[in-house]
């Protein structure tokens, strides 16, 4: 435990979940039955989240680049999986007062699918929302500032926006999720140790957490371990220890 001072519970996680088809190629289990058991474990944690009060979880579900994969892949978990787990998660969602939220180029979806999400935001949209889940769908975080840019070069345009004010709290504006607190911490499951191009803007001071332990493996118990390894660490955003020592006594 470290002896400077620790940060406090995080109010926003991001999570890469990582290690759904290695998952599956261990037990054996069929096409696309790995994601279904990583969104199986995301229910248990999203439960375990709330009851601990987190304020918002953002899930990286499906990248800009996971166009990539093969197709019935990509149909399998942007057709008809992400249709039934809407399907299935909404009334626990609304019941829960979980509010839903989707980001990232939405023009690749089929109608269906794009219809299916807003109708699934209006109806968790209520007004004593105890919890977001942010679920990022063909989303990347040089694709998120690059559209942020577009919008303040379509404002330019229009004669709304000075470009001379625009710095990087402009810019924070226009960035997906704006409204909502950056990223505390943002966990990695499956091995790897990168970001993968998730939440670039977002997440500038997040906490990094690494796990080997695959997605739909990860448990409750190694959630509370990442968050109490956020704990024991001493964000300084820039400012020296003692700053932030001195700070925490008043």
């Amino acid at each position: 435990m470290s002896s400077t001072v620790p940060a406090s519970f995080p109010r926003h996680i991001a999570i890469i979940m990582d290690g759904n088809n290695r998952y599956g190629r261990r037990e054996g289990l069929g096409l696309g039955q790995g994601h279904v058991a990583g969104r199986d474990n995301l229910d248990v944690l999203i439960e375990h989240l709330h009851d601990r009060k987190l304020e918002v979880l953002t899930i990286f579900a499906f990248s800009s680049e996971n166009w990539q994969r093969p197709p019935e892949e990509v149909h399998l978990l942007m057709t008809v999986l992400l249709a039934a787990t809407i399907d299935q998660q909404l009334p626990k969602l609304k019941r829960k007062k979980v509010a839903l939220r989707f980001i990232g180029d939405r023009s690749l979806f089929k109608p269906e699918i794009r219809q299916k999400m807003e109708q699934a935001e209006q109806e968790t949209q209520t007004g004593d929302t105890v919890m977001t889940l942010v679920v990022a769908l063909s989303y990347g975080g040089m694709w998120d500032m690059a559209n942020a840019a577009r919008e303040m070069a379509l404002k330019v345009q229009a004669g709304t926006l000075d470009p001379a004010s625009i710095n990087e709290h402009t810019m924070a504006q226009h960035i997906q999720m704006n409204d909502l607190p950056p990223v505390d911490l943002l966990i990695r499951t499956g091995g790897d140790f990168r970001i993968s191009n998730f939440l670039l803007w977002q997440a500038a001071y997040a906490e990094l957490y690494f796990t080997p332990t695959l997605w739909p493996e990860f448990s409750a118990a190694e959630m509370d371990k990442a968050i109490e390894e956020f704990g024991s660490r001493q964000r300084r955003f820039g400012r020296t220890s003692e700053q932030v020592e001195a700070d925490s006594l008043g």
